[in-house]
């Protein structure tokens, strides 16, 4: 039995989660919409759970805890998206409230994660 299980990590479901909901939205925005701040804000948000799955791919703990500072690089990323999207009238302020606040528990959740395999990250392999 594996000791570690991407699937059973919080952050890495509700990283996947808000990224379906995300793409849910933008594919109803036109297509300017879609093909500047749409493209992005898709790209980033799928960045934050694909970038916890590599990491969590990688032998060393050190290596895993690298890829989780690309995620929360673009947890920050998706943020600033969405207050573009928001500001211009793409998307309502309660979408905007909720996914915000979405992305503000996966970034606790991220630390928290981070903070685990930081204690961890010594030359052992993870698994």
């Amino acid at each position: 039995m594996e000791k570690y299980v991407l699937e059973n990590l919080d952050v890495y479901n509700l990283s996947n989660e808000i990224a379906d909901e995300i793409w849910n939205i933008v594919i109803n925005w036109n297509f300017l919409a879609q093909d500047t701040v749409g493209k992005q804000i898709i790209r980033s948000s799928d960045s934050i759970a694909a970038n916890i799955a590599e990491g969590y791919g990688r032998y060393f703990f050190k290596e895993n805890r690298q890829f989780c500072f690309y995620s929360r690089g673009s947890i920050l990323e998706t943020k600033t998206w969405l207050k573009k999207a928001k500001s211009r009238n793409l998307i309502t302020e309660e979408q905007y409230t909720s996914l915000f606040s979405k992305l503000e528990i996966i970034h606790l959740k991220l630390n928290a994660y981070m903070k685990f395999i930081g204690k961890k990250a010594t030359s052992e392999p993870m698994n």
